[in-house]
């Protein structure tokens, strides 16, 4: 995986108030987080780090950070959080996780689906998406966009679990192999029982009889007068 370039600035200033007039200015507060060191501060341009989340949506991205005034000539980084506005939208607080090149991260890599099964085109069925991404061992520069699988040859009731996917040598999936990834099923219809009469027609029956006792009652009083 290519690394992105990113500029960042030490945030030298903490709080909502300065927060927001740095968001006015256009730009993101932000915080890099590495083990065993004090988290940085630092801002970053807004219009560039929505251009990159925008063009990766949905992948894991690698990010080569230079902070200016750092020592360090450049962190290689990956987003842990994202905050945004519940209305406008906007970013308001992004989280980065410092990472060695060298050693092995755990990633979650979305699962897409490649063709149409013959159980969807030919007996009606429908493909379910069980798991919509698994966890993925591997080296930060290894890490896949997505794992791509070939549906097209499923059949009513087939399925395809985790050990089924041809993954690739340089990352490893740590879900459980038994997990099911996708299914082929038909629809299923919730079908009345023919023999139960419809509510509404029970109602109305109710109507007239409550309707009929009521006819009864009224008459009963001619009826003895009559008699008389």
């Amino acid at each position: 995986m290519e690394q992105i370039q990113l500029k960042a600035t030490v945030r030298e200033t903490r709080g909502k108030q300065a927060a927001k007039k740095l968001r006015n200015s256009g730009h993101v507060p932000a915080t890099v987080y590495h083990r065993g060191d004090k988290p940085v501060s630092v801002s970053i341009v807004d219009r560039e780090i929505s251009r990159i989340i925008h063009a990766h949506y949905g992948e894991n991205i690698l990010i080569n950070l230079t902070v200016e005034g750092d020592k360090k000539k450049g962190r290689a980084v990956i987003i842990k959080e994202i905050q945004h506005d519940p209305v406008r939208r906007n970013i308001l607080h992004i989280d980065f996780n410092e990472i060695s090149l060298t050693e092995k991260i755990t990633v979650d890599v979305e699962i897409t689906a490649v063709g149409e099964p013959v159980g969807v085109k030919q007996d009606g069925g429908l493909l379910e998406f069980i798991l919509r991404e698994v966890k993925v061992q591997c080296l930060p520069t290894d890490i896949p966009k997505h794992i791509a699988v070939d549906v097209s040859g499923l059949k009513l009731n087939d399925s395809i679990r985790v050990s089924d996917l041809n993954v690739s040598d340089k990352f490893k999936i740590l879900n459980d192999q038994d997990s099911l990834v996708f299914q082929v099923k038909l629809h299923e219809e919730k079908v009345d029982d023919p023999l139960a009469e419809p509510k509404e027609i029970e109602v109305l029956r109710e109507k007239k009889e409550e309707e009929g006792a009521a006819a009864e009652k009224k008459e009963e009083p001619k009826a003895k007068d009559e008699k008389k």
